[in-house]
């Protein structure tokens, strides 16, 4: 996933100052390579762990490189598979894409490690699960955001909304109250089509199913339809356009304009609407996506990204060490509190309840899910047939119909050879 929802307050400037160009480490010492995404990690958590790293393991001159996430799927295939100029002995990928990198023999088996030396019984499974193959762990969880709502604290209390709802009937309840005459209850566009799969999750649908080794879409699924229906039950509850997604235009810019009581999206927007809006700034509160019982959060999509080891590296117990570290809880704290992320595991989420954004995504964290682990989900994402599927469903159009059409878009993809 190219994590573009994860909006992050945090400056991110260019990280590449911490990097070198030399191809062996200096006198007695061991050159690693770790490949960080441009925007996971701010540029003084990087440079404080390099440090410390470094002189906790004297041996190892640690080199951190930033990648960008355009055309980041050819360079890492390039190191799985030895070939090209560049290589890596760590690699944070993100969490929907690590299906797509254990086609082949290029990533190193980590279950032992992840038994014996990460607590991996206690990770998050919307981001150890794609990391897996048959009981196999191959990608390490390293840090989670999801989506959770955020409102306007003055529009809730003006229609006497005096504490977060915790249900669906709830919520519909609630939003019905603020959305009234130029006021929007919530702002909810067409074709957010994560926010649909968590509804879809809640109804106990999936997107697509496995059988056999194939996959087919599912969205025509009775399950999967009565997710869409309370999708579009709630979008009615404002103004959202029916044919573009939450970034067309951004809806923290539309949030930030006023008169909005609610957005559906990673915490982090709440910089951005205040950057845009001063005014609204110490006006905005979270609260987690309400499920269908007041004992259960709604499921959501995690985002997130996890780190793998090229099968090819010489350097394989350094880059241990390197995971190591980056999944200890000093560092998962460290980054959590630094980002606004949800740490790999359950038991860490305590370290963000000061931050009321984060706090607010952990309960939705510890049971989030990710797309459907196959190595062809990011070809369906490319085409996406979800999208016009949603908005031919809040256009009127019959719910089984456009659904049939887009699971077949869906299975075609799934099942075609590259």
């Amino acid at each position: 996933m190219k994590m573009r929802f994860l909006a992050v307050s945090t400056a991110l400037a260019a990280a590449t100052a911490l990097t070198g160009c030399s191809l062996a480490g200096s006198a007695g010492t061991q050159k690693v390579t770790l490949w960080l995404m441009k925007g996971s990690a701010s540029d003084e958590f990087i440079g404080q762990f390099t440090r410390t790293f470094e002189d906790e393991h004297p041996d190892v001159d640690l080199e951190v490189k930033i990648q960008e996430w355009t055309g980041i799927g050819d360079k890492v295939n390039a190191v799985l598979a030895g070939e090209g100029e560049e290589s890596a002995d760590v690699i944070e990928v993100g969490n929907t894409q690590v299906a797509r990198y254990l086609e082949g023999d290029g990533v190193s088996e980590v279950t032992l490690e992840a038994l014996r030396e990460w607590g991996g019984k206690d990770w998050l499974k919307g981001l150890s699960d794609p990391g897996s193959v048959n009981g196999a762990q191959f990608g390490v969880p390293w840090y989670a955001a999801n989506r959770v709502v955020i409102y306007n604290k003055d529009l809730f209390a003006n229609a006497g909304i005096k504490t977060p709802v915790k249900t669906r009937q709830e919520w519909i309840q609630a939003t019905q109250k603020l959305d009234k005459g130029s006021q929007q209850g919530i702002y909810l566009a067409g074709q957010n089509w994560y926010v649909l799969a968590g509804f879809i999750w809640d109804e106990g649908g999936e997107l697509a199913v496995e059988g056999g080794g194939q996959w087919v879409g599912s969205l025509d699924d009775e399950k999967a339809l009565a997710g869409m229906e309370f999708y579009k039950q709630l979008q009615a509850l404002g103004d959202g356009p029916k044919d573009a997604d939450e970034e067309t235009p951004p809806q923290s810019d539309v949030f930030a304009r006023g008169g909005i009581a609610q957005i559906i999206a990673p915490p982090g927007q709440a910089a951005a609407i205040e950057a845009a809006n001063p005014a609204l700034k110490g006006k905005l509160g979270f609260f987690p996506i309400p499920g269908k019982t007041a004992d259960k959060v709604g499921s959501v999509f995690t985002g997130g990204s996890d780190l793998i080891i090229p099968a090819k590296t010489k350097n394989r117990k350094q880059a241990v060490d390197v995971i190591t570290a980056l999944v200890s809880e000093k560092w998962q704290t460290e980054l959590a509190r630094t980002m606004s992320y949800v740490p790999n595991k359950t038991k860490l989420a305590h370290v963000v309840q000061g931050n009321e954004g984060a706090a607010a995504m952990a309960p939705g964290a510890a049971q989030g899910r990710a797309t459907p682990k196959s190595p062809r989900w990011a070809e369906v994402e490319a085409k996406n047939p979800i999208k016009p599927f949603m908005t031919a469903v809040l256009g009127g159009q019959d719910p089984r119909e456009a659904a049939k059409a887009a699971s077949d878009t869906i299975s075609k993809v799934l099942s075609s050879d590259r």
